[in-house]
């Protein structure tokens, strides 16, 4: 049996500081997990955002302020283990579709090739293992029988698995364990197979502790924390849901 800590969305901003990464460094020192799976979007990447472009707040956005943001999250997260004269875990990261933003930039503006590129987030340097995004749809990992994405799609268009109860759908849909991030809301769901197998159905919340401008009062309806899972084998687990708050009032010094 194994322990995985899971870390959803922390959408690192170059207007917010990084202090949550600090107290997600001191639990894992703490729980000291197996494997850590990042879902992705850690950085939010808002100078590539295409919704944005053209209007008053796209103003003062730069490449460079949104790689450093989320460069300066992996600093002071790992920095913490290291601190503590942990081990580190396998560690293994998603690419979200924030991170993806690079990549669908250069290809609606070729001339960015070599300008911009995954290689500026340095993930070989915080992670052992990359998922990319498998043409326009989020990779996948089954580690200890769950499958980790950034999100799951379904049908032959592709589209993201979600709904009014998105972990049941994704039961419904993939007939395994999974855990998915993107939505920024947090569903747990338990299912039994016509075998008797138990499969959990998990969309793991959100790692950020500001509200962010574009989203106004869907705000109120996200939540923010990290996800112990404990006791895993073959797609099983006893699940501790930590809110960010907990952490803070924990670990801020």
């Amino acid at each position: 049996m194994s322990t995985h800590l899971i870390i959803p969305d922390p959408h690192c901003h170059y207007l917010h500081n990084n202090n949550r990464a600090l107290w997600l460094g001191s639990l894992i020192a703490d729980v000291k997990p197996d494997v850590v799976i990042n879902l992705g979007d850690t950085w939010d990447m808002p100078s590539l955002s295409g919704f944005d472009k053209g209007k008053k707040q796209f103003q003062g956005r730069t490449y460079s302020q949104d790689v450093s943001a989320g460069l300066d999250f992996h600093e002071k997260l790992w920095s913490e283990v290291r601190r503590h004269k942990r081990k580190m875990p396998r560690r293994v990261f998603l690419i979200g579709n924030h991170e993806q933003r690079i990549e669908r930039a250069i290809n609606t503006q070729p001339e960015l090739e070599g300008a911009i590129g995954y290689r500026d987030l340095q993930l070989e340097r915080y992670y052992d293992e990359v998922v990319h995004y498998e043409g326009d749809t989020p990779g996948l990992i089954t580690i200890d029988g769950i499958a980790y994405a950034h999100y799951f799609v379904s049908g032959i268009m592709g589209r993201a698995i979600g709904g009014e109860h998105p972990a049941h759908a994704l039961l419904q849909k993939k007939h395994i364990s999974c855990t998915q991030g993107h939505t920024h809301v947090f569903e747990y769901c338990i299912d039994t197979r016509a075998d008797g197998k138990k499969i959990s159905g998990l969309v793991a919340g959100v790692y950020q502790d500001y509200a962010s401008d574009w989203a106004g009062v869907v705000n109120a309806l996200w939540d923010r924390g990290v996800i112990v899972k404990e006791n895993v084998e073959d797609g099983q687990y006893d699940i501790r849901w930590i809110s960010i708050q907990s952490l803070k009032k924990q670990y801020q010094t």
